[in-house]
């Protein structure tokens, strides 16, 4: 290795490093400070504790309604998740191995949700939920959550759809093999990384999503984790410490489900990118 590759070696892993240090400090502040008094988070936020005390973490842990909230968010995130992978992917799939009278512009059409804020919309959204009576109800959350998710998950599943060999299907074809079925036998199951690039990115969406349940969901036996977050806010005082042992808690399932798909998400992003 010359002295120039060296160089950029280095650079380029302290570029990193620095790139994530602003990841890893919010989250490792987040961790200290369920551990810390609330006065130690003010004066401290990135110290170590002056005493590990674990009662935070164990309340938390002990709380039958924490792991109600928790059971919630995992019931709405995989449902919407399902949800947008099997529309979506079946959309994508049309629009990719069948051409049509309008199929550009309908496409066109149904790319213009990636144009517009979810905040925007929660308003009539709001009116349409309590029409249908859906409000305070897991529907009222799983539904607006895949249709807003599924412009993006179109798009992706698309781009990779166009990149399988043509020769797949035509030899499937003449074998007797039609869409429905080459769409379920051969496309779904070569498909793994951008199937797992879109759940993760919905299940993430989904989980972390604060506004819409806040605005559907009324009961606390069906709220949230988000939501769960405001039981530790009162009028004039935060338990700032209880919040962040919660916090801690609950990003852990959206972390492990990343990792575990972390291999599946760059082969999805990168599988479109280029001809085959």
């Amino acid at each position: 290795m010359t002295r120039g590759h060296l160089i950029r070696n280095i650079l380029r892993v302290a570029f990193l490093c620095i790139v994530a240090s602003f990841v890893l400090a919010p989250m490792l502040a987040t961790v200290l400070g369920g551990f810390k008094t609330n006065a130690e988070i003010r004066t401290s936020a990135f110290a170590l504790p002056e005493s590990w005390n674990w009662e935070f973490y164990g309340s938390i842990a002990t709380d039958p309604m924490f792991w109600r909230y928790l059971g919630n968010s995992l019931l709405i995130s995989i449902s919407a998740v399902a949800l947008t992978l099997i529309v979506g992917a079946a959309a994508a799939y049309v629009f990719a191995q069948i051409r049509f009278f309008g199929s550009r512009m309908l496409f066109s059409y149904l790319l213009l949700g990636l144009m517009f804020p979810f905040a925007t919309a929660i308003l009539p959204l709001f009116i349409k939920v309590r029409d249908v009576g859906l409000l305070d109800t897991y529907w009222a959350v799983i539904l607006p959550q895949a249709a807003f998710s599924l412009s993006l998950a179109i798009l992706l599943f698309r781009t990779f759809f166009e990149q399988l060999p043509k020769e797949l299907f035509e030899a499937a074809y003449i074998d007797g093999c039609g869409y429905v079925r080459f769409f379920w036998r051969f496309t779904l199951p070569l498909s793994a990384p951008i199937l797992a690039t879109v759940g993760v990115f919905v299940f993430v969406q989904s989980w972390n999503n604060f506004l819409l349940p806040l605005v559907v969901l009324n009961s606390r036996e069906v709220f949230t984790w988000p939501l769960g977050m405001m039981q530790f806010r009162g009028e004039y005082v935060t338990e700032w410490n209880r919040t962040l042992a919660f916090v801690t808690l609950t990003i852990v399932p959206a972390i492990v489900f990343f990792l575990a798909a972390q291999k599946y998400i760059v082969a999805g992003l990168t599988g479109g990118a280029v001809k085959g």
